[in-house]
């Protein structure tokens, strides 16, 4: 997929009176969360990393904005009709968003998902009365839980596609809400962003918050993240396997354009895993994994720049969606890891704006 200027993306769409009211009182519970700035100390230098904490959204999770971007827009251009089916290929936390959101709106939902996703992903998905349909490795795990959805479609003419992985209302969301907001709340301290971390789902966080961050300071560097057991940013396609759910699937997404992005940051999936359950266990945030990878790809950056650096990433989602996974178990520290080297200090909490 092409860029995504900022230009682009900021247009204001006119209101469709096809647009549910219900919409209004969804948005109203999504976005706006708290920025965490968490002090650290790492070999030596100490650092602040600031977090947007995406667990307070609607379903517990950043995907909320996404879903709530690519509704709205398809209800303005008439493309998701009342009535109409949902249907999505996702690894949890998207599914989650659109069967809560769709359902609110009155939609069927029709998940696609790899059967290797936690138990409290499907269960919690099942308890949003969607439609479950779990694919396995050998039937094509994400590409073909994608291939299931355009089969779906192609057989009947009442199914949306949201298209998280390509659809550019995905980074809309993030450029529109996320990036804003954080550069805020930033501002509320005197700060200005040097550097963003983000692990890549669909590219849709990293791409639209770094549009926002440059459009304010062009000079801000842009990281994607990945998985270092399955570096398929760096190397172009898929390798290995790793237990950060939510990231690094089957193939680089069409919303990533490695053009606007710096150079990929790689974590180990247990050097995540062990700085989450730290983050709970030390300081009593309960995040989820890909949290505590992009807590680690924060650190990363900020010890590259200097120690008054500005860094800023994500707090995805809280651990109540990994509870029957890795996250809930005791994770041995290996070579090269380096959340044993990160000495978490204190943090400050503040609402958007304020």
């Amino acid at each position: 997929m092409s860029a995504l200027p900022a230009r682009d993306l900021v247009r204001t769409l006119p209101l469709s009176t096809c647009e549910p009211p219900r919409l209004r009182s969804l948005a109203a519970l999504i976005g706006r969360t708290p920025l965490i700035s968490i002090r650290l100390r790492y070999r030596g230098r100490e650092h602040v990393i600031h977090a947007k904490a995406e667990h307070y959204n609607l379903t517990g999770s950043i995907k909320d904005r996404m879903a709530l971007s690519i509704l709205k827009r398809a209800y303005r251009s008439g493309a998701l009709q009342p009535g109409d089916t949902i249907a999505e290929a996702t690894s949890g936390n998207a599914g989650i968003a659109l069967a809560a959101l769709g359902r609110a709106l009155g939609h069927p939902v029709e998940i696609f998902m790899p059967d290797w996703m936690s138990e409290e992903r499907k269960c919690l998905l099942r308890s949003l009365d969607a439609r479950l349909n779990l694919v396995s490795r050998q039937e094509g795990g994400f590409l073909g839980a994608i291939a299931a959805t355009e089969r779906l479609a192609a057989a009947r003419n009442d199914v949306f596609l949201p298209c998280q992985f390509s659809n550019g209302d995905n980074a809309r969301a993030h450029l529109e809400t996320t990036g804003p907001e954080l550069l805020a709340q930033l501002a509320c301290r005197n700060l200005t962003p040097d550097a963003f971390v983000a692990g890549v789902g669909t590219g849709g966080t990293v791409m639209g918050v770094g549009a926002a961050l440059r459009a304010a300071h062009a000079r801000v560097r842009i990281h994607p993240l990945e998985p270092k057991e399955s570096p398929t940013l760096s190397t172009g396609h898929k390798i290995g396997s790793h237990r950060i759910q939510g990231i690094s699937d089957d193939f680089i997404p069409a919303l990533v354009n490695f053009r606007e992005l710096n150079d990929v940051i790689a974590v180990s999936d247990g050097d995540a895993i062990r700085m989450a359950q730290r983050l709970a266990r030390e300081l009593g945030l309960a995040v989820g994994i890909s949290s505590g990878a992009n807590l680690i790809g924060a650190v990363m950056a900020a010890d590259r720049l200097g120690e008054n650096a500005c860094v800023a990433t994500i707090f995805c989602d809280d651990n109540k969606k990994y509870l029957s996974t890795a996250l809930a178990g005791e994770e041995p520290v290996k070579d090269g890891d380096l959340s044993p080297e990160i000495e978490l200090v204190d943090f400050d909490a503040a609402c958007c704006g304020a």
